[in-house]
């Protein structure tokens, strides 16, 4: 992938030690691509639809890979982050209408990671699932004061060892599954099946290209790396940042897939699967209890590792659009609030769950089109700019993204 018009034309290496040791911005970011919103956009596709979407999820991947490297990118040649960057271009009425779509969003993401928590605490301890969201919404505080007193270095060890458990507990289940490999191969060509079909892959494409990850990443290579002046270490470091996001997202993107197919393979058909706690019953009784504990401990890590992430984003585009800090901690405890009424009111969590991803998938090109703009200017960006092909690929996915939205408002209305 081309990222400036002079790029060097020395061979790409792997990442040496040195190198390796500047990793975990993107892992950090790419937590929100394995969140419980994706458990359950998956989970549902692959159980109601079979192999259908799998296109939905690889093409998803590759737009992630694209604007969360350019998001990095931006952060390290700025040395602001993206809603710092609004927040100094926008007018004041405009910052602020555009500080609502983007806490909408927040708080759509972190109903869904709550939710997921308390699912998974049900499912293991039999725990109600309000004291599931609560329990939840205090353990992701220890995580943050983590961050907040030990720094961004340990906050990124503690995610990816949450990041390597949602891997396992994912992907575990596929061991003990027989996937159809022509049918696979078969859902990667484009195509729908009905309104619901359309529904699903933007609740899938919500979950995958999260907008909230896109206004983070900016300020997580920021704060890691500084702010850094054109030249050899900054080549170098675009250089990291790259290999950064694309080992994060091949895994992350990989558990997502590894979901569909489990679902695909081992539950369509089976009544109640097209719901979390329907799926994981289905799992113990077609691959055992051993399996569906660590599935179920696979969600605990998604929901505690996605709920942090989405609150320090949450913080970070506050602080950027309205020039207000306030403590995550505080955060945390007003953002928990629409989620455990959500668990209180009883509402399906799983349908919460795939909806908190439509209103995602909406939101993201309030975050990408700017994004692409900012990291296309030379007058900000010097030599760093984006080539001329990685813009037309971003401007190209950003179209994908609003026409897949414009086709989920027609058809909903109309079907």
């Amino acid at each position: 992938m081309s990222t400036s018009t002079q790029e060097p034309t020395t061979p790409r290496r792997r990442p040496t030690g040195r190198s390796i040791a500047l990793l975990g911005p993107a892992f950090v970011a790419a937590i929100a691509y394995v969140d419980p919103g994706n458990v359950a956009a998956n989970l549902t596709a692959g159980a109601k639809y079979g192999y259908l979407l799998i296109w939905v999820l690889v093409l998803a991947n590759a737009m992630a890979v694209l604007v969360q490297y350019l998001s990095a990118k931006l952060g390290l040649v700025s040395g602001r982050s993206l809603p710092e960057m609004l927040g100094q271009r926008l007018r004041k009425n405009n910052r602020r209408a555009f500080w609502l779509q983007a806490e909408m969003m927040a708080i759509a993401t972190d109903v869904a990671e709550v939710i997921g928590g308390a699912i998974a605490l049900n499912l293991l301890f039999n725990i109600p699932l309000f004291l599931g969201g609560l329990i939840t919404g205090c353990v992701s505080m220890v995580i943050l004061t983590i961050q907040s007193r030990r720094g961004q270095r340990t906050f990124e060890f503690v995610v990816m060892g949450l990041l390597a458990i949602i891997t396992i507990g994912f992907l575990t289940g596929l061991a003990f599954t027989d996937v159809s490999g022509s049918e696979a191969v078969a859902g990667l060509v484009p195509r729908f099946e009905g309104t619901e079909t359309v529904l699903l892959a933007a609740s899938m494409l919500g979950a995958t290209v999260m907008p909230h990850a896109i206004y983070l990443h900016s300020a997580l290579a920021r704060d890691r790396h500084g702010h850094i002046k054109p030249g050899p270490r900054l080549q170098r470091l675009l250089k990291v940042t790259r290999w950064d996001v694309v080992v994060a997202l091949i895994i992350a993107g990989g558990v997502n897939i590894g979901m569909l197919l489990l679902a695909a393979s081992a539950l369509r058909g089976v009544p109640g699967t097209d719901t979390i706690d329907g799926a994981h019953a289905a799992i113990e009784n077609s691959l055992g209890p051993g399996v569906a504990v660590v599935f179920a401990i696979g969600l605990l890590a998604s929901g505690l590792a996605s709920t942090s992430v989405g609150c320090a984003a949450g913080a970070e585009i506050m602080h950027g659009l309205l020039a207000i800090r306030i403590p995550v901690i505080t955060r945390r405890i007003v953002t928990l609030i629409p989620a455990l009424i959500v668990l209180g009111l009883g509402v399906d969590p799983t349908l919460a769950l795939v909806l908190s991803q439509v209103v995602l998938s909406l939101c993201i090109p309030f975050a990408i089109i700017p994004l692409v703009r900012m990291t296309s200017d030379p007058e900000l960006m010097g030599d760093a700019r984006n080539a001329p092909l990685t813009t037309v690929a971003a401007w190209i996915a950003a179209g994908l993204i609003v026409a897949l939205n414009v086709a989920l408002l027609v058809l909903t209305v109309t079907g």
